[in-house]
Order: C-alpha cells, then sequence, then structure tokens
C-alpha cells in the first residue's frame, strides 16, 4: 500500500499520467470495446502508445522518485514536520473558516442590503453573537455556523438549544433576535443551506424600523 501510495503520488505529481504522455485512455478503451484485458493491450500499444514509450516513462518516473523526491526529502527535518502540523490543524483550519464566514456574510449584506459588523467580544462570550445588524437604535445577531462533513446538524442543533438563553437576553436587551446562518460548500462555493432565515431577518429588520 504504502509503495503504491509513493508511485501514484509521484506520477500525479509530474503528471506521467496526464493525456499528452499516455495518450487518451479513456476514449481509447471505449474505441476498442475489449471484452478481455489482452484485447485492450494489444490495442493501446497498437493505436495509442507502444510499449517502449510506456517503458520509458516508468524509468522517468524511478528517477523522479529516487533522485528529485529523495533529494527533498533529505532536507525535511522534525522541526519541519512539528511546523508543518501546526500549520495545517491551526493555521489553515482558521483561514478556511474566516474565508467561509466572510463569503457568508458577504452574500448576506448583497441579499440584505444593510451592513453586517463583528459584533464585540463582549457579545460573543455573553450572547453566543458573531456579528450583527443596526437597525436605528436596536440590534440584530447573527451567528454563522460551517456545516462540514465533520461536523453534524444534530451537533449544531443541539448547541444552538443551549444558547437559547443568552440569544433571549440578547433580544431583551438590544430589541433584535438572534438567527443562525448554516453554510456549507456547494463545489467551490459556499452557499447558506437554511436560504429561509432570509426572509426571516428581512422581517425582522421591518419590524425594528417601524
Amino acid at each position: 500500500m504504502a509503495k503504491e501510495w509513493i508511485l501514484n503520488s509521484a506520477m500525479n505529481r509530474f503528471q506521467l499520467n496526464f493525456k499528452r504522455n499516455v495518450g487518451p485512455t479513456s476514449e481509447s478503451i471505449r474505441q476498442c470495446s475489449p471484452k478481455i484485458l489482452d484485447e485492450w493491450r494489444e490495442y493501446y500499444f497498437k493505436n495509442v502508445r507502444s510499449k517502449d514509450h510506456i517503458e520509458e516513462l516508468g524509468k522517468k518516473l524511478y528517477i523522479k522518485i529516487t533522485e528529485v523526491i529523495q533529494a527533498e526529502v533529505e532536507e525535511i527535518n522534525e522541526q519541519d514536520c512539528i511546523d508543518y502540523m501546526f500549520q495545517l490543524v491551526i493555521d489553515r483550519t482558521f483561514d478556511g473558516y474566516m474565508t467561509e464566514i466572510k463569503t457568508i456574510y458577504g452574500q448576506l449584506e448583497k441579499e440584505l442590503g444593510y451592513k453586517i459588523e463583528p459584533a464585540p467580544d463582549k457579545w460573543d462570550r455573553l450572547f453566543n453573537v458573531d456579528f450583527f445588524i443596526k437597525i436605528k437604535e436596536k440590534y440584530i445577531g447573527i451567528q454563522i455556523k460551517p456545516v462540514n462533513q465533520g461536523i453534524q446538524l444534530s451537533q449544531i442543533f443541539k448547541e444552538k438549544g443551549l444558547q437559547l438563553k443568552s440569544h433571549e437576553k440578547f433580544t431583551k436587551e438590544f430589541g433584535g433576535k438572534v438567527f443562525y446562518i448554516f453554510s456549507s460548500k456547494s463545489g467551490e462555493k459556499k452557499v447558506i443551506m437554511n436560504i429561509e432565515v432570509i426572509q426571516e431577518i428581512k422581517q425582522e429588520i421591518e419590524r425594528l424600523n417601524k
């Protein structure tokens, strides 16, 4: 398994399995429509790439692994590995989280037509509110919760229930309700999952403007 992982990683990194190197394999096998492996092997070497060509790619892969990658590995020390783990777990997770948050509240600002601002630290601690919208002298609270594969909605709803009292305190003090925004990834785009919340926030804005 480890050997296959190294071979596969190196092959992809140096693009030895790209169409320009191995030809249009998916299209070619459909044209061939083989019933057995030998049919495909014979067709490929005759019509797509020669056996010698594939052997040369294998030799090139060996050089990349034993010379290029091995030299790079020798430059890595223990501290590099420690630093990388911290960066991956802490820094990159935070950067990804903040990017998602900014993307979502950017969408909200566009939909609502109101500026959404980060809540003071005190509000985060006391009321579990991440952002706010100011309407006259009153405030609407917002919490944005990214929902990914590792985070179950049931966990978030449980957390929402635990925070209900603090949100009620926010409403009592500042006049506006607190809304949860659930965000998720759709392809490369961040989207609001509970899209109905936008209309609910608009209704609250209308109420506070009266």
